[in-house]
């Protein structure tokens, strides 16, 4: 693949020129964005792979849920359904795709989620409703510029940072570094424990915000129980277990499993993977089974695998959180509509 990548850079500008143009029509207004009468946060990145969106939506669901009724439209990436989908209590991962069952699954009764590819479109929808919400969190939709968020929270990871990337396909990047300028908020994620205040100001330097551009520091927490469909143990109780992984980047959760000394073997597939009649079978012969919350939205529909698969979750910690949240919620109260 490396390889492939290397072969693939006289690309690199065409593909750089391409998204230049389309953001540089959006600036100028020759093409067009929708603004809506509600707070929009949009929340995304301009690398592909996990920057850690759905602990990031999570957050922001967890600051506003008391105070307003949140809905969350993502596009369902991988779903089997098309056009604007609206999660109830018949939804399950195939219907709205992993994260967003994931959202629902989670906050399903004090939220509404919702699913669909056409960003416009699906907040109308929302908007149309009898009693729409008070807030639309948007989930990876920086580069949809249909729409013109309120606010826009870009993520890039400590060890990936994308003022170290160029765009696709020999890097990462979905669109050029200069995207970054768009966004209100930058958050640096997965972030090492124990970052210091010397490694904040050297890494704020290269990042180089813009006037009135806030960037914070977040970390992965890890909670201390594992859950399943039914019951929650204690992760080091857990004995020798399969890790099964169908993520972007792997790396933080093995380090950590790693760090508590346990005994695993890792089953690495790609991100947002489907599982075969075959992967079930495998996992079938395994005595315990962790994965990703991502992943069980997937696998807890295999009933085969109920007394052994358990999930790990996790949180998004923000350093010095106060500022973060007071910025959004500043821009929530003094949304005009």
């Amino acid at each position: 693949m490396k390889l492939i990548r290397k072969i693939l850079f006289p690309i690199v500008p065409i593909y750089f020129l391409i998204t230049w143009l389309r953001n540089k029509a959006y600036d100028l207004g020759i093409k067009s964005s929708t603004a809506f009468n509600v707070p929009v946060i949009c929340v995304g990145n301009l690398s592909v792979g996990g920057t850690g969106k759905t602990p990031m939506i999570e957050y922001l669901i967890q600051i506003l849920k008391e105070d307003y009724d949140i809905a969350t439209l993502s596009r369902g990436y991988k779903r089997k359904t098309v056009g604007f989908q609206m999660a109830n209590k018949n939804s399950n991962a195939a219907d709205l795709g992993d994260e967003p069952y994931q959202f629902h699954n989670k906050f399903g009764k004090i939220i509404r989620v919702a699913v669909d590819s056409n960003r416009v479109r699906g907040i109308s929808r929302l908007m149309q409703l009898d009693d729409p919400p008070q807030v639309i969190l948007l989930d990876d939709a920086f580069q949809h510029r249909k729409v013109k968020a309120g606010l826009n929270v870009l993520l890039t990871t400590f060890d990936n940072p994308y003022f170290k990337d160029i765009v696709l396909p020999t890097g990462d990047l979905r669109e050029p570094r200069s995207g970054a300028n768009r966004a209100n908020i930058i958050v640096v994620t997965k972030c090492p424990l124990g970052l210091t205040n010397h490694d904040k100001s050297e890494f704020l330097k290269r990042i180089n915000p813009k006037d009135g551009q806030h960037v914070c520091f977040s970390s992965i927490s890890y909670a201390e129980n594992i859950l399943s469909k039914s019951s929650k143990i204690n992760l080091e109780n857990l004995g020798d277990f399969t890790l099964v992984t169908g993520i972007a980047n792997a790396t933080p959760l093995v380090s950590f499993l790693k760090s508590k000394n346990l005994s695993f073997e890792h089953l690495n597939f790609k991100d947002h993977h489907e599982f075969s009649s075959q992967d079930i079978s495998n996992l079938e012969a395994k005595t315990r089974i962790l994965t990703t919350e991502k992943d069980f939205m997937r696998l807890k529909q295999y009933k085969s695998l109920d007394n052994k698969l358990f999930y790990l979750p996790i949180k998004a910690t923000i350093d010095e959180n106060e500022k973060f949240d007071a910025m959004v919620r500043r821009f929530v109260t003094s949304f005009k509509q």
